[in-house]
C-alpha cells in the first residue's frame, strides 16, 4: 500500500502559487487522460478488471514475470530481447494498477501503477543502449507511461525530462509507423516538451497523410489548441520557478527545488 505522502497532490495547491499550480495540473490531467487512452487503446480497463482481487492478480502476475525475466538478466544484463521482455512487462503490471473510478469511469494513474511505470522507463533506458533497432510496439507502450511519469515528478525539470523521454519513445514509433495518429501523438507530445517548432513540423507531416479536407481541419484545430495549452502549461511552469526560488531566497534554501509530493488526493488516483 502507498503511504499518506504518495498520496499528496504533486503540485502543493496550497497559499499563493495555487492558482499557477492548478493550471500546470489541469493541463497535465488532460495529457495522462489521453495518454492512458493510448496505452489501452479503446478498451474500458473496467471491463478487464472489474474489482480489487482481479487487479491485484493481474498486476502480481505481471510483477512475477518481471521478476522471471529480473533473474535471467543477472547472467545476462545486456541481453536486449530480456530487457524488451522485461519493460513490457513492468507496464503491463503499470497498466493493470490503473485506477477506474466506479462512478465516473474515468482512468487514472496510482503510486503503484507509477512505480510499476518507473521500473519500466529503468528497464526501457537499458533496453535503447543495449540495442541499435528499438521495437516500436514496446515504444508504443513506453511512451504514455513516461507521460504518467510526468505527473509524479517532483521538480519541473524532471516533469520535463519525462516529457522529453515520451517524445523520444513516439519517435520511434512515428518513424517505422508513419500515420495521422502516430504523428498526431508526436505532435501532441513535442508541444509539451515546448518543442513547438517540430511540433508544426509534425502536424504538417500528419496533414499529408489525412485522408480528407474535413481529416486536416481537424488536425489543424487540434494542434492550435495543443500548441495553446502547453504555451500555458510553460509559463505556468517558468512561473512556479522564479516563485520556488524567490521562497528559496527567503528561507535560507530550505525549501530545495522539491515541488510537492508524488501525485494524489484527486480522482486520478482513486481516493
Amino acid at each position: 500500500m502507498a503511504s499518506d505522502n504518495e498520496h499528496r497532490m504533486l503540485f502543493d495547491i496550497r497559499g499563493r502559487r495555487k492558482n499557477v499550480v492548478r493550471v500546470v495540473y489541469a493541463v497535465l490531467a488532460v495529457l495522462m487522460g489521453l495518454s492512458l487512452f493510448l496505452v489501452v487503446g479503446g478498451l474500458n480497463i473496467a471491463e478487464l478488471f472489474t474489482d480489487n482481487t482481479s487487479t491485484t492478480e493481474a498486476s502480481e502476475q505481471f510483477e512475477d514475470q518481471a521478476e522471471r525475466i529480473e533473474a535471467k538478466l543477472r547472467k545476462d544484463p545486456e541481453n536486449p530481447d530480456l530487457l524488451l521482455a522485461l519493460t513490457r512487462a513492468r507496464v503491463n503490471a503499470g497498466n493493470s494498477l490503473v485506477f477506474v473510478d466506479p462512478r465516473t469511469k474515468e482512468q487514472g494513474a496510482t503510486p503503484e501503477s507509477r512505480q510499476q511505470y518507473q521500473l519500466a522507463a529503468d528497464s526501457w533506458t537499458q533496453y535503447t543502449k543495449a540495442t541499435d533497432d528499438p521495437n516500436p510496439s514496446l515504444a508504443q507502450i513506453v511512451a504514455p507511461a513516461f507521460v504518467s511519469l510526468t505527473l509524479a515528478s517532483r521538480t519541473v525539470s524532471e516533469a520535463e525530462a519525462n516529457t522529453g523521454e515520451a517524445v523520444r519513445a513516439q519517435e520511434i514509433v512515428a518513424k517505422e509507423r508513419p500515420s495521422v495518429g502516430t504523428l498526431g501523438t508526436l505532435a501532441l507530445y513535442k508541444f509539451f516538451a515546448f518543442e513547438f517548432d517540430e511540433a508544426e513540423k509534425v502536424v504538417g507531416q500528419a496533414m499529408k497523410l489525412a485522408a480528407s479536407k474535413e481529416d486536416r481541419q481537424k488536425l489543424a484545430k487540434e494542434a492550435k489548441s495543443n500548441r495553446q495549452a502547453a504555451e500555458q502549461q510553460q509559463a505556468a511552469y517558468r512561473k512556479f520557478e522564479k516563485q520556488e526560488k524567490a521562497a528559496n531566497a527567503g528561507s535560507g534554501g530550505q525549501l530545495g527545488n522539491s515541488l510537492g509530493n508524488t501525485l494524489g488526493g484527486s480522482g486520478l488516483t482513486g481516493e
